[in-house]
């Protein structure tokens, strides 16, 4: 059972990091966060997600997501492991990290978060973190949480399409219905503030209705100088959103 439900307040623990000790909180300050656990430092799929995750670190800085990683080896070793990371990347092995990881070697923290997975233990019998990914908004609460088994690595592509969603509908009465992503005309991902603007600038194209909601789906136009490109049936596609009222 995860130790977090969404909504909760996540604990203000502190940690030492790789940049220091840390409050969570006071790491986090007025930004959304992520924070993302691996079983084992020097692991080939640790390895590659950490190097997919510093990749896309521009992504989620434009969406004010701070990133902050917890693996269960100490400070040392995640310093001696970030080399590796950016070596794979193939940066620099003396570039540092763009974003901090969690030493937790005694488990403290990955108990109280609920981060074990109890069929994975290491040589000592002692169980590894799972593959744990937590949203966290500017509130401090729990936005999302997936929870994947040390055996299968994550999809960080995914996440960003996922916050894309939590960011707006956490100010915009609305659903993103399945396979929804945030894309402009040219399939750039939009920025948090460049999607206020999509739904202040539309127009309603057709719609989907269902007993008692009228309009239940609406696929949508930008207003503006962007219409006049070849691109509407694309856009009307990319623009659909689920109204909740």
């Amino acid at each position: 059972m995860p130790g977090i439900l969404l909504g909760d307040v996540l604990p203000n623990f502190e940690a030492e990091t790789t940049i220091g000790k840390i409050k969570f909180h006071e790491f986090l300050g007025n930004s959304w966060g992520i924070l993302f656990s691996h079983p084992r430092d020097f692991t080939p799929v640790c390895t590659t997600e950490l190097a997919r995750a510093a990749k896309l670190h521009e992504e989620f800085k434009k969406r004010d997501v701070k990133m902050i990683a917890l693996s269960i080896d100490s400070v040392e070793d995640h310093r001696k492991w970030s080399e590796d990371i950016m070596s794979f990347n193939q940066d620099k092995a003396c570039c540092a990290m763009p974003f901090p990881i969690i030493a937790d070697d005694k488990r403290e923290l990955s108990v109280l978060l609920g981060m074990l997975d109890p069929d994975e233990r290491d040589k000592d019998g002692m169980p590894l973190t799972a593959r744990c990914v937590f949203v966290v908004g500017p509130d401090k609460r729990l936005k999302l949480s997936i929870l994947y088994p040390a055996t299968t690595g994550r999809n960080f592509d995914e996440i960003l399409r996922v916050i894309d969603s939590l960011q707006l509908t956490a100010t915009k009465k609305v659903a993103t219905p399945v396979d929804w992503k945030a894309r402009c005309w040219e399939k750039e991902l939009l920025t948090y503030h460049k999607l206020h603007y999509v739904l202040e600038n539309v127009i309603v194209m057709s719609s989907v209705g269902l007993p008692g909601k009228p309009a239940f789906l609406l696929k949508c136009r930008l207003l503006g100088s962007q219409t006049d490109c070849n691109s509407e049936q694309l856009v009307t596609q990319e623009l659909q959103l689920c109204f909740t009222e």
